[in-house]
C-alpha cells in the first residue's frame, strides 16, 4: 500500500481495523510525522532555553525523549561524569535512542513509564535529580498517571532543582501548580505547532 491508497481510504470515511495493512501504514505516517514535527522544533531550541546549568549537573533526567533532540544537546553539553537517565515507553523511540547513544557514558535509557523515576535513580545510588526535563502531553495524559509522575518528580527532585516541562497548551498549569511552587512560562511560538515552555521549582 502507498500513501495515495491510505488517503484515498481515509476520504472515502472507511474504518482503519486494528492489525490490518491500513492500520500498519496508519502507524507509519503518524511515526514519520512525529519525528519531522521534532526535528522541526529542534532548530528552534537551544540548550540555554531548557534553563540547565550543566556545571553545576549531577544527574539530569528526560521525560519522553521521542526522537532524541533534547537528548542530543544534553549529552553534548554536560560534564562527561554528569549522569543521565531517559524514561521512554514508545518501544521504536526507545530502540533509536538506545542504539543512537549506545558507547555514552553515564547514560541510561529505561523503556518504562517516568512513574517509576525513583526506583531506577535507586538502582544506580542517586538520591535526587538536579533537572528534570520532560516532553510528555499532560494534557492528553489520564489524571492519575500524570499524578503520579508529578508526585515522584516532586519527591526525587533536588531542593534547589528545576522541572522543565514543554507544553503545546496551557489546560494542566493549575494541576502541575499543585506540586510546586513556582512556575516562570515562556511561549515559543516558532514551535509547530507554538509551544509553552514551564519551569518548576520549589
Amino acid at each position: 500500500m502507498d500513501i495515495h491508497e491510505f488517503l484515498a481510504h481515509l476520504n472515502r470515511g472507511e474504518a482503519v481495523e486494528g492489525g490490518s495493512e491500513m492500520y500498519r501504514m496508519m502507524h507509519k505516517v503518524s511515526q514519520e510525522a512525529l519525528k519531522l514535527t521534532a526535528e522541526l522544533n529542534g532548530d528552534y531550541h537551544t540548550p540555554e532555553e531548557i534553563n540547565v546549568d550543566f556545571n553545576y549537573s549531577s544527574c539530569i533526567v528526560e521525560y519522553g525523549p521521542g526522537t532524541g533532540v533534547f537528548t542530543e544537546r544534553i549529552l553534548k553539553k554536560r560534564k562527561k561524569n554528569t549522569m543521565v537517565f531517559l524514561f521512554e515507553t514508545n518501544k521504536n523511540f526507545y530502540n533509536l535512542i538506545k542504539e543512537k547513544y549506545r558507547d555514552e557514558p553515564n547514560f541510561y535509557i529505561i523503556n518504562n513509564s517516568a512513574e517509576y523515576i525513583g526506583k531506577y535513580l535507586k538502582k544506580y545510588g542517586i538520591c535526587k535529580a538536579d533537572y528534570i526535563v520532560s516532553g510528555l502531553p499532560f494534557a492528553s495524559l489520564p489524571n492519575n498517571i500524570s499524578s503520579n509522575i508529578l508526585t515522584e518528580t516532586e519527591k526525587y527532585l533536588n531542593k534547589h532543582g528545576k522541572f522543565i516541562t514543554f507544553q503545546y497548551t496551557l489546560l494542566k498549569k493549575n494541576f502541575i501548580e499543585k506540586y510546586f511552587n513556582e512556575i516562570h512560562i515562556k511561549r515559543e511560538l516558532r514551535n509547530v505547532p507554538p509551544a509553552y515552555v514551564l519551569c518548576c521549582t520549589n
